[in-house]
């Protein structure tokens, strides 16, 4: 599989755009995909990859606008219910660092390869290891094609781009993806290909190929997952 980076349609050539509101849910605009990603397990439950399901069972009908929930306690699911507005009305205040995430990035040269790591983006979907090795160890012995080849695909399935990896040569490594936002089961929107992410003032994160939206409503990395979707066992489909 080529993942080197070739995104030809990004959200600011398409009008594509996530809003958000103060307090409120994220409005999304420009008829953004919205479609459903879950992982694929091992007997041990180890995330291995993403799980792709047929186009008519992938996607969600959504329309040109629609409003997603970030506040957690939608009935409505993955969509806002006015839910948030509800006593104790739901506060949502934006946390996040608000540089660019290679300020933050701590890097990893292995052979051939370099991995950077920017820990505040941790979605904790659990793609970085399994119960025998972790990318951290694997970066060690790159000099393997077979061992670098599967560091590269494990860093590509993380969705919150917390892990990116480039060439020697300095080419970025990433998997390509048409705009879309994926609801994953019981955690995070994962917004793919490079959808600009507004803040209520207009201020626009970095643009990522890939990043991890709140919508369990208990991040302390707000707009983005911080994982607490799993310690406070978030359930929503």
């Amino acid at each position: 599989m080529d993942m080197t980076l070739k995104n030809k349609t990004t959200g600011e050539s398409t009008g594509y755009r996530i809003k958000i509101n103060a307090g409120g849910p994220y409005r999304v605009t420009g008829g953004v995909p919205l479609i459903r990603r879950a992982p694929s397990k091992s007997e041990f439950g180890e995330p291995l990859d993403w799980d792709f399901v047929g186009v008519d069972d992938q996607a969600i009908a959504a329309g040109e606008e629609y409003e997603l929930c970030r506040c957690g306690r939608s009935g409505e699911m993955p969509f806002c219910d006015d839910s948030h507005k509800q006593e104790p009305a739901f506060d949502g205040t934006l946390t996040a660092d608000r540089g660019a995430s290679a300020e933050r990035r701590e890097t990893f040269p292995g052979s051939g390869v370099v991995m950077s790591d920017d820990t505040s983006l941790c979605a904790n979907t659990g793609f970085c290891g399994t119960r025998l090795v972790t990318v951290w160890e694997m970066i060690e012995r790159t000099a393997d094609p077979e061992v670098r080849a599967h560091l590269l695909r494990m860093v590509a399935n993380c969705p919150s781009g917390r892990l990116e990896a480039r060439l020697a040569d300095g080419t970025p490594v990433e998997p390509e993806f048409d705009p879309s936002i994926a609801v994953v089961p019981d955690g995070p929107l994962w917004v793919r290909g490079g959808i600009p992410i507004e803040d209520a003032d207009g201020f626009v994160y970095e643009v990522r190929n890939r990043v991890t939206l709140c919508r369990c409503g208990k991040s302390g990395n707000m707009p983005f997952c911080d994982g607490t979707h799993d310690e406070i066992g978030f359930k929503a489909p």
